[in-house]
This record gives C-alpha cells, sequence and structure tokens, in this order.
C-alpha cells in the first residue's frame, strides 16, 4: 500500500517532471535537429547515441527532495532524445530510485531498460532479476548483462534461455574497469552476445586494441561507461578555451568534445554518462545531436588534448 509519505514523494517527482517539460515547451525557436542513432547489430533495431548510466548518481534515499531531483534529470535526458538507461544490482539503491521515478512520471516514456545480474549461482541469479524488474518497474528488460563477468557461465546460460523465451530481447556482459580483459574477449569470441559494456573514452583508449575491433568482427553492440574517466577528463581542461574543431562539431562545452571524441568510433553504439544534476545531463545530451568527427577531426582532437 502506498502511504502518505510516498504519495508526497512521487508528487514532488511528477512535479519536477511536468515543470521541466513547461519549460521545454517554451523553447522551440531552434530548429530540429537530427538524433544521432546507432543500429544494434545483431538486430538493426536503432538506438539514440546518448544513454543514462546510474551508478553513484542514482543511489540515493528516497526523499521527496531525492525524488524530484532525479526526476528532473530524467526528464532532460528525454527530452534530449534519451532512450537507454543502465542500471545494477551493484550501484546501491539506483535500481530502485529508476523504478521510482518511472512511476511517478505522467506518462510512460519510451525507454529501452538494462539491468545486469551480479551474483553467484542460478537460482540466486534468477532471483536478483526478477528483483531488478520490480525495482526498476520493468515487465521485461529491454537487455540484461552479466556484471564484470561475474559466475559468468552460470548467468549467461540462464539469459540465453531466458532470451529464447521472450523473456530478454538482447543479452551481454560488462566490465566497469581495465582488469579481465582477456577473459572478457574470450566470451566475446565464442559467446552469442548482443551488447558488451566497457570503459573508453579519449584518454582512455585501450578499447581502440582489441575491444572495439572485437565487437565491430563480431556484430556486438557497444555500450561505453566512463566516458570522462569519472571527471578526470574535466581536471585537464579546466580553464582551457575550446578549440575551433568544437564549433565545427556542434560541441559548446568539453563534455559534448569528450563525448564526440568517443561517437567518431565506428564500434560504438551507445554512450552512458551518469549525472545527479539537470545542467549537466543537458549538456551531455546536446551530444546527441549534429556531426560526428571522422578520422581526421579525431586524430586533431587527440592532438588539442594531448596539448591540454
Amino acid at each position: 500500500m502506498i502511504n502518505r509519505r510516498r504519495i508526497l514523494q512521487i508528487t514532488a517527482a511528477t512535479l519536477a517532471w511536468q515543470s521541466l517539460r513547461l519549460q521545454a515547451a517554451g523553447d522551440n525557436t531552434e530548429p530540429a535537429r537530427k538524433l544521432i542513432q546507432r543500429a544494434i547489430p545483431s538486430t538493426g533495431e536503432m538506438l539514440p547515441v546518448m544513454g543514462m548510466g546510474t551508478s553513484r548518481t542514482f543511489d540515493t534515499n528516497d526523499s521527496s527532495t531525492s525524488l524530484a531531483r532525479l526526476g528532473a534529470v530524467m526528464q532532460a535526458f528525454f527530452e534530449g532524445g534519451g532512450k537507454v538507461i543502465d542500471s545494477s544490482p551493484m550501484y546501491g539503491a539506483a535500481e530502485t530510485r529508476v523504478g521510482d521515478v518511472l512511476r511517478a512520471l505522467p506518462q510512460r516514456p519510451d525507454l529501452f531498460a538494462a539491468t545486469k545480474v551480479w551474483t553467484n549461482g542460478r537460482e540466486q541469479g534468477i532471483a536478483e532479476m526478477q528483483e531488478s524488474a520490480k525495482r526498476m518497474n520493468v515487465e521485461r528488460f529491454d537487455l540484461i548483462a552479466v556484471h564484470n563477468l561475474k559466475d559468468w557461465e552460470t548467468q549467461l546460460d540462464t539469459l540465453k534461455r531466458w532470451k529464447d523465451e521472450g523473456k530478454v530481447r538482447y543479452i551481454g556482459i560488462t566490465t566497469s574497469h581495465g582488469r579481465d580483459h582477456e577473459e572478457f574477449l574470450q566470451v566475446m569470441r565464442t559467446q552469442p552476445l548482443d551488447f558488451v559494456q566497457f570503459s573508453y573514452n579519449i584518454e582512455n583508449r585501450v578499447a581502440e586494441e582489441q575491444l572495439l575491433p572485437l565487437a565491430q568482427e563480431r556484430g556486438i553492440a557497444t555500450m561505453i561507461n566512463r566516458p570522462y574517466q569519472r571527471g578526470e577528463l574535466f581536471a585537464k581542461s579546466r580553464g582551457h578555451a575550446l578549440p575551433t574543431l568544437a564549433k565545427e562539431l556542434g560541441c559548446a562545452s568539453w563534455a559534448q568534445f569528450f563525448l564526440k571524441f568517443i561517437l567518431g568510433h565506428p564500434a560504438v553504439t551507445c554512450i552512458i554518462p551518469a549525472t545527479s544534476r539537470v545542467h549537466h545531463m543537458q549538456d551531455n545530451m546536446q551530444a546527441n545531436f549534429g556531426p560526428v568527427p571522422g578520422p581526421s577531426q579525431r586524430e586533431e582532437m587527440l592532438r588539442v588534448f594531448g596539448s591540454l
């Protein structure tokens, strides 16, 4: 049963959503821009390139203030053309907060819901995935991936069966750090995966060596985490003016510059930066539109970053 406190919390989040919709509706002077989308290789389904991560940022309490803030962040995401929301049981209360906000929305958005399984044992994995669905308020996940390869053979076996039964649309594996790449690559080579998730950005380009080429070769979609190297990129760019190239690429901030660099790699399907601030989300979502850098422009972006 929903008590009075929960009603107040949901109302606060809903008001934040509606307020942001009114703000967006009031600014119709900018011409329509084409959304950048990439295909999921295994099916051809198109996804907007800018997704939303929830690690740390959505691991909050369920106060009305917290729900209103996260509701505004999620609204900015959808208003910016976003669709993919990624979470995990590893992220504390993140799945639950995503579900709280989704329940409060006046209208269900077009959502690509992704989470992970992060436990040992077949029955434990099934129970965890079922609980994730309740927490995130989704009837069927679009994507479930084995998180950080934890008991991957057992969990992937269940996911294959669930996919065959129509309980999940896509399956995959993830790594949120630079370790275990050899085992990760071996799973990519031998298993029927739809998605892989790993770190990649203008400073950490290890994925260019094998992960991205193999994903392209095998027809596996890629979801990129840590696009800002957990904020370290901004420490280098702070105080520096954007280069002329940024304007050519439609970038009005360093955040957009860093995101566009990642999008310049043809094997990248979707990027999932995480934030709990509305203005940061609005900034991120601008990278959902405009030109994508070609090889020579990416080389220039690397030169610019190296000179910071």
